[in-house]
Parts: structure tokens; sequence; C-alpha cells
């Protein structure tokens, strides 16, 4: 056999096997995806537990995503921090605000959406409400700075990403950060007076085309199989007539 063909089938069959493992890995992903949105569902419409059993859960397995949390407390309207979102195509801000129960936790709380328009609370002083709240919510770990997300912006309380002890620096004083929450806890819908800050837009539906992305993986790899077999069967039967 040729030199070029040696080099050609070798280039072939590497590309082959990436383009399969491609697929297989789209399949793991899948079987991830699969489990993670079976485990939100089932978590985010569980009975909710308390802050102590949320924290002994955190303690435990470093892990409470999704998991419905009943808070009370009073919240601390005036040390507000404001992390930027789009909901539904409109650009805005999610009020995350301090809560202090009873007991002495301080858990940051998103309160919901408002549209950029209400992003001072002046704006919206009939959703600051006052007195102990009963609320229920889901929790969130704290997030990650992505590498095409900006970077966050205290001095000017613009968020971009969920910076828990950032925001908790920013706001709280260091007596306060000791007894701070490690996670936050995204409220439900509920009504607010004045319609603002709006509750319940955690994402629960998360998008799943792994399957598809392994069908197209798969389906290069027989592409390439069935071009590469067709050219060197041409090759072939020229040589031969040759």
């Amino acid at each position: 056999m040729r030199r070029d063909l040696i080099w050609l089938s070798t280039l072939a069959v590497a590309a082959f096997g990436v383009l399969v493992a491609l697929g297989g890995w789209q399949l793991q992903r899948l079987a991830w995806k699969d489990e993670l949105i079976t485990r939100i569902e089932a978590q985010s419409h569980a009975a909710p537990v308390s802050l102590v059993q949320a924290i002994a859960q955190w303690k435990k397995s470093q892990d409470v995503e999704y998991l419905r949390v009943r808070l009370e407390g009073r919240f601390q309207h005036a040390n507000e921090s404001h992390f930027f979102t789009v909901i539904k195509g409109t650009p805005g801000w999610r009020v995350i605000t301090p809560l202090e129960t009873p007991s002495g936790h301080l858990v940051m709380v998103d309160r919901g959406f408002v549209p950029q328009g209400l992003k001072q609370p002046e704006a919206r002083v009939a959703g600051q409400i006052n007195g102990v709240r009963k609320v229920i919510g889901l929790a969130r770990a704290p997030g990650a700075h992505g590498l095409f997300v900006p970077d966050n912006d205290a001095e000017k309380n613009s968020w971009f990403w969920r910076d828990l002890a950032g925001m908790a620096s920013s706001a709280l004083s260091a007596t306060e950060n000791e007894r701070l929450v490690p996670f936050f806890v995204e409220l439900e819908a509920a009504p607010v007076p004045g319609g603002w800050p709006r509750g319940g837009v955690t994402r629960l539906e998360l998008p799943n085309k792994h399957l598809q992305y392994a069908f197209t993986w798969f389906g290069l790899a027989a592409g390439l199989l069935a071009v590469f077999t067709m050219y060197m069967r041409g090759r072939l039967q020229r040589h031969s007539i040759t």
C-alpha cells in the first residue's frame, strides 16, 4: 500500500475514533442531565424543610440545590444586592436581600426579578415589606465566575455572577458574615405589595439536547466511514486495472 494511503487511513481511523468518543460522551451527558432534571422536579415540588435541616444537609454533602426551604425572619432592605439577569427577553435585576432569622442566621434571599427601571428600592417602596415574614424558596449554591461573564462591581451594586461571599462582604458587617448561611434561597412566586420584586423566576426547565448531539457525532462518524470506504474501494479498483 502506498505511503499516502497509510497516512490517510491513519487519519481516518483517528477521526472516526474521536467522533465515536464524542457521541459516547454526549450519551453520558444525557444520562447526567436526565438524572438532574428528575432530581430538580422531585426537590422543587417536595414539602419544604426547615433552614436548620437545609444547613445540616449542606454540611453533610455540600449539596442543597433546588431543595425547598421555609424561612422566617426580617429582611434587611438597606443591604440588598442587585444581580443582573434577563427574564423572557427583558433585562433587569434579581433583588437579593439578607434575611435575619430569630435564631440569628443570615440568609441571602433572592426575592425575585425587577425590570431595569425598578432597580433602585425607592422606585418600589411598597414591596419593601417590613416585620417578620414567612417565605418559601429554593436553595441554590453560590455561582462561579464564567469566562465570558463581566466582573462584579460592588461599588455600583451590580453583580453579574452569584458571588455569595462578595455580596455578603459588601452588604454585611464582619460579625454578620460569621452568621451567614452558605447558600442562597430563591423565593417562590407569592403576592408582594406593588407587585415587585416578582418571585418564582428560578429556572427549572433545563435544555436537554444531548441525544441529538450524540446522533450528530455518530452520524458524522458513519458518514466518514462510508466516504472513506468508497474512496478506498475506488483506489483499489483503479490499482487492479493498472
